[in-house]
């Protein structure tokens, strides 16, 4: 196909800009609802937003979203093969609706089920009813949250992008991966670790506003006995009279008379919430299985491998799990089709190590060099060595050919026979 000659007329003809040939009028027409905000983004529930537990979900949704999740083709060994390009797929590597990439629907997914405990993954859009066959490709999907739970079916409140809210539906429980938080006894149990931590949290939160709401926490000494209603009028008048010096005063400041005391109470209290919730988070952090170091971005390799194994491999585990149960039939899984998560074990090495990696992946002939030039961000080779499985450091066996030189020398040794 040769490149179309662009001149000044198919310029005028083709050139658009989003700015002209717009009706005022009709711009704004039948668009929809609109918003300040995103209306189908995530929102966190039980007071999480207001506490250092979001960031501990953020983290995970993030990192369990950089692992790769793919529709596969397996061989007779269940090794991975090949990836089917399916509109499953699709929805999991590129675009999951019109509104999330498949690693940002990853990420709804993971923080959604830490959040309320469990997840619905409803596939919105298909090319036959779910409902009638099981034969149907999935062209769009989206979180919901289960409202309700019934013996054969679940209420879902999920984000209807054709009108722009969020809508109650009832679906069957074998069209919609149902995801169960694997960590549930931890985070979401109602005297779980997680769920104590998030109450003191919730109780320093006040103690703060109480200590910098501004008041002065003052106690006067009146030169008279308060026992008769006559005297507490007139102690009340005197308390409201150095409420006003001090709110009209510039400086904040009042006088009183000499016969009278004053004692300011505003001292700190000592109490052991503090320690309570610092005892709370090591308790969160070690059963879960992250540390400070994780959040902080200074965990070694061994920290990381530890916090993938049992933090995120759970997790990806539960959700490809579900998947593959309620969107794959029992034909497809009988072609060796399969739903995988791939980690890139190559994302926590320094580059310092990468040149070793590299020489004994080639030399042991489990990788080609494209393959490591591809990891360290390089285009490929042109050459075609450089897509061989075979070690660079020894000496390939030539191939079978007549040398011609041979062949000089039996045609004299012929000749002479004859001679």
């Amino acid at each position: 196909m040769t490149k179309m000659e662009v001149t000044l007329g198919t310029r005028l003809k083709h050139a658009w800009n989003a700015f002209f040939n717009k009706d005022p009028t009709d711009y704004y027409k039948n668009v929809g609802t609109s918003y300040t905000y995103r209306p189908d983004r995530p929102r966190l529930t039980r007071g999480n937003e207001r506490s250092i537990v979001t960031s501990v979900y953020n983290r995970i949704g993030l990192d369990a979203s950089s692992v790769s999740i793919q529709h596969v083709r397996l061989d007779e060994n269940n090794r991975f093969l090949s990836v089917i390009d399916s509109g499953l797929n699709n929805c999991l590597t590129v675009e999951a609706n019109l509104d999330q990439t498949g690693r940002a629907f990853i990420q709804d997914i993971v923080m959604s089920m830490l959040d309320e405990g469990s997840v619905a993954i409803v596939p919105v859009d298909t090319t036959f009813n779910p409902e009638i066959t099981g034969s149907y490709d999935i062209l769009s999907m989206r979180t919901g949250q289960i409202l309700e739970w019934y013996p054969s079916h679940v209420k879902v409140r999920v984000y209807n992008e054709k009108t722009g809210r969020k809508e109650d539906i009832v679906v069957p429980k074998n069209t919609v991966g149902i995801v169960e938080n694997p960590l549930y006894a931890v985070i979401n149990e109602p005297n779980s670790t997680m769920q104590r931590l998030i109450r003191k949290l919730n109780l320093l939160d006040v103690v703060d506003e109480q200590s910098s709401s501004g008041k002065l926490d003052l106690i006067i000494q009146l030169p008279y006995v308060i026992k008769t209603e006559a005297r507490r009028q007139q102690a009340e008048n005197r308390r409201k009279d150095i409420e006003n010096q001090l709110a009209g005063s510039k400086y904040g400041i009042a006088y009183t008379d000499g016969t009278e005391r004053i004692t300011q109470l505003n001292r700190s209290v000592e109490n052991n919430l503090m320690k309570q919730i610092e005892y709370l988070t090591s308790m969160l952090y070690s059963q879960l299985g992250i540390t400070q170091s994780i959040l902080d971005g200074t965990a070694d390799d061994k920290t990381m491998l530890n916090y993938y194994n049992r933090t995120i491999e759970p997790i990806l585990s539960a959700i490809v799990d579900e998947m593959k149960r309620k969107f794959l039939t029992k034909t497809a899984r009988s072609q060796l089709q399969s739903i995988s998560f791939f980690r890139d074990p190559f994302k926590l090495v320094p580059v310092n190590e990468i040149s070793e990696i590299a020489d004994k992946f080639t030399r042991n002939e489990i990788m080609t060099s494209n393959e490591i030039r591809q990891i360290i961000g390089m285009k490929p080779s042109d050459d075609p060595k450089a897509d061989e499985l075979r070690n660079k450091n020894l000496s390939q066996p030539k191939d079978d050919q007549t040398d011609p030189s041979n062949d000089a020398i039996g045609e004299k040794i012929e000749k002479a026979i004859k001679k």
